[in-house]
């Protein structure tokens, strides 16, 4: 059932704002070895969307789906009573969006991390999903064998998005730029030279070991830098990082 969502264009979820899924890089603290399966909630309105999902998910040894639901109120009331890793969801469903539940699922079940897994490719969907709190972003084209993929990675702190969905949130970046006017009453945190450098690789969708290689440095390096970065911004995740550079003119993408 490798292709039962349909063919992905490009390369695997290591690659960034381009092929495959688009990963923008483990944040500091991730990658260490999970002891128990990664526990998904499953929502989408077609109940045979789901029913393949957890046929696909239940071939995984590390990824167990605990529970589902059809629409968004009921993700709400589930995530709250199983409290998942990770919430795989759809955008448009009847009751109540996925967008919007996002932000009563992060209150209810404040560790679970959500996926969007949607055929919408509306920039403002994708843009409304991060600030809601999404950490992913998919569409319906990707293989089956990347859902699993982008739930580990997603598990293992990095952000996902599809790569057509990448170059759109870039742009909503830039109009987002464009249409302000407005100043800053508070000095941006002072970042250094090489944590701009960092930055700005990390707005391209670049990966720790990517970025790595582009500076000449190490991986745990780069991990520090990012670390730093957060920090000095008070967010928590690089995607939060990319839209508060873009936003507060810290760097510009051409």
């Amino acid at each position: 059932m490798a292709d039962s969502f349909g063919p992905m264009r490009g390369a695997g979820v290591d690659h960034g704002i381009d092929g495959g899924v688009s990963g923008m890089g483990p944040d500091p603290d991730a990658g260490s070895a999970r002891e128990e399966p990664i526990r998904v909630l499953v929502v989408d309105d077609h109940a045979l969307f789901r029913r393949g999902l957890e046929i696909v998910l239940a071939a995984e040894e590390d990824i167990q789906v605990v529970g589902e639901a059809g629409d968004g109120a009921e993700a709400v009331e589930k995530a709250a009573d199983l409290l998942p890793d990770i919430v795989l969801m759809d955008v448009r469903m009847p009751k109540r969006g996925g967008i919007e539940a996002c932000t009563s699922i992060k209150e209810v079940a404040p560790s679970a991390k959500i996926i969007m897994l949607t055929i919408s490719d509306e920039e403002a969907d994708l843009y409304d999903a991060i600030k809601a709190g999404a950490t992913g972003y998919l569409l319906k084209e990707i293989s089956t064998d990347e859902v699993a993929t982008a739930i580990r990675a997603v598990a293992d702190g990095q952000s996902q998005i599809s790569p057509s969905m990448a170059s759109k949130l870039l742009t909503e970046f830039k109009s987002m730029i464009q249409r302000t006017d407005e100043r800053r009453l508070v000095p941006a945190p002072r970042l250094t030279d090489r944590e701009l450098e960092v930055l700005k690789l990390v707005a391209t969708g670049m990966n720790n070991r990517d970025i790595a290689k582009e500076l000449f440095i190490s991986e745990n390096t780069v991990k520090n830098h990012v670390r730093n970065i957060l920090e000095k911004l008070q967010l928590h995740s690089r995607m939060e990082a990319v839209v508060y550079a873009m936003r507060e003119k810290i760097l510009e993408i051409r």
